[in-house]
């Protein structure tokens, strides 16, 4: 009997049991040689990538897709949190910005895009995956999740996750923090 291969890319300090967390020296998503050397023959079940994507232009967040779906088995998931550029709190907005300051602990200055749903969708659709979305604002300010298990990827800034988030979770007022989270799907 098989483990499923579950990776981590850009794991940080991030630890989930059953997963294996990367950086970036180990699997850079934007070298195919890093992705060979460590992958080998293998495939994966399962990729998580959090607050990862902005970082990388919309050519090279294509790329870097394409590049994934080559190691994920057919069927495969590929699981997608970024800051919302939907997100309404101006604070939140100005610290995830491009160029911006980020948080004290991961400053933002190369933050190369700010996503809102429609453009990180079309992204992983142009690199040929199908998206499902699991977390996200609209344009109207409307804030949606559909039913997602954390067993499948858990993203630690997510309405469900996050500690800004508690009140929400209990009933009261709105989310605190939370990302524009997808999975993207390789067909089988």
């Amino acid at each position: 009997m098989s483990t499923a291969l579950r990776v981590i890319i850009g794991a940080g300090e991030q630890r989930w049991d059953g997963w294996i967390p990367t950086q970036q020296h180990e699997l850079d998503l934007l070298d195919p040689n890093s992705f060979s050397g460590w992958f080998g023959g293998r495939s994966a079940d399962a990729l998580l990538c959090e607050h990862v994507w902005e970082h990388l232009t919309i050519d090279e967040g294509t790329a870097a897709a394409k590049l994934c779906a080559q190691y994920l088995r057919p069927g495969g998931r590929l699981r997608i949190a970024v800051p919302d550029g939907r997100f309404p709190d101006d604070e939140y907005q100005r610290t995830v910005q491009v160029g911006g300051p980020g948080p004290r602990d991961h400053p933002a200055a190369d933050h190369r895009v700010v996503f809102v749903h429609e453009t990180l969708t079309a992204m992983f659709v142009a690199a040929g995956y199908c998206v499902h979305l699991l977390e996200w604002w609209d344009a109207d300010g409307t804030f949606w999740v559909e039913p997602w298990s954390i067993d499948d990827g858990p993203i630690y800034r997510s309405s469900r996750m996050d500690h800004r988030n508690i009140d929400y979770r209990t009933g009261i007022g709105r989310p605190g923090f939370t990302s524009l989270i997808l999975d993207a799907f390789v067909p089988t």
